[in-house]
């Protein structure tokens, strides 16, 4: 993940020409998810915007800084010499941590001293020491469906060259709880599905419209009354306006063998009707669960579609999402 901040007295009006957020109406210290769009209304990134005190708190996917950040400068420029005030940075030289979990406020509480973290609900965010780390950036938001963090970790100051990087201290600090485990990818993919959250690259990319995605609930009221507002809002708000999108992406569960990105969805008379983006077992289900784009029509809750697996088809049923029931914080 990396961190992007925006500044300047337009930073909402800017920001909003890229997104689909009400921004304006974002509290201070509150985050939400939204999309950055391309002109074809499709998605190049989903990310988190936070409303800091004095600019905005961006974290995009780290793997598509290729494609956002031109993106963001291109813009950027545009609005610049229109007379907007705005600018951003790349938070490149911080580390970002994710701890996720039903403990994971207990552990960190212990090491944040007066900040109560039982005042943040999920999708706030604000600056705070973090074991003895000063200036981290502590959302309580992750990609789990859990309750949880990510902490943005800035380093250590240039006039100590040789101390490693905070985040390395922060790590082994966290770790050093018993109820701490480190994990990688393989289980936040396994969590994200359970809780219905789109992995960009599998089950969304810069063709794929917020529609298509069924994530029209980021699209915020206000901005689906303006039209040209942000970029790619011709089409978005259209397809909303006429329940226009050809093709919709739905949650499924299968028995036995879970099936994997990329399979061929057909109707139970034959015809291709769709394709599986992510797919996996489900550790609390003890089941396949994955997401699939199917042809409007096909994406009813409780429709049996086919695959075919290992040369023999198999019945997948769609239904609704989240698969496991998500545990964010709401507040005491």
């Amino acid at each position: 993940m990396l961190g992007v901040v925006v500044r300047g007295a337009d930073r909402v009006a800017f920001m909003e020409s890229l997104c689909c957020a009400d921004l304006k109406g974002l509290p201070e210290g509150m985050g939400s998810l939204t999309l950055l769009t391309n002109e074809a209304g499709g998605v190049i990134d989903d990310c988190i915007v936070t409303n800091a005190p004095d600019h905005l708190y961006m974290v995009i996917n780290a793997g598509h800084e290729d494609k956002d950040l031109p993106h963001i400068q291109k813009h950027l420029e545009a609005f610049v010499a229109k007379g907007g005030d705005a600018s951003f940075e790349t938070l490149a030289n911080n580390g970002l941590l994710a701890l996720q979990g039903p403990k994971s406020a207990q552990v960190l509480q212990r090491l944040v001293g007066p900040n109560d973290l039982s005042q943040m609900k999920f999708m706030s965010g604000k600056k705070m020491e973090v074991a003895g780390i000063p200036d981290c950036f502590v959302t309580r938001s992750g990609y789990t469906g859990e309750d949880g963090f990510e902490i943005s970790v800035p380093p250590a100051p240039e006039s100590n060259p040789s101390k490693p990087h905070n985040v390395v201290a922060l790590w082994e600090e966290l770790l050093s709880n018993e109820e701490v485990k480190p994990v990688g990818l393989g289980a936040r993919d396994s969590l994200r599905l359970e809780a219905g959250l789109c992995l960009y690259g599998n089950d969304m990319d810069d063709t794929t419209s917020p529609s298509e995605a069924t994530l029209l609930w980021v699209v915020a009221k206000r901005r689906r009354e303006e039209v040209g507002s942000f970029v790619g809002s011709e089409r978005i708000l259209s397809e909303i306006a006429n329940k226009s999108a050809v093709r919709k992406r739905a949650g499924f569960v299968v028995e036995g063998a879970p099936v994997r990105e990329g399979t061929v969805v057909f109707s139970k008379e034959g015809e291709e009707v769709g394709v599986v983006t992510s797919g996996s077992h489900s550790p609390c289900l003890k089941k396949g669960i994955g997401m699939c784009y199917v042809k409007k029509g096909n994406e009813k809750a409780g429709t049996e579609l086919e695959v075919e697996l290992r040369g023999k088809k198999k019945v997948i049923t769609l239904t609704k999402m989240p698969f496991v029931q998500q545990n964010y914080y709401r507040g005491p």
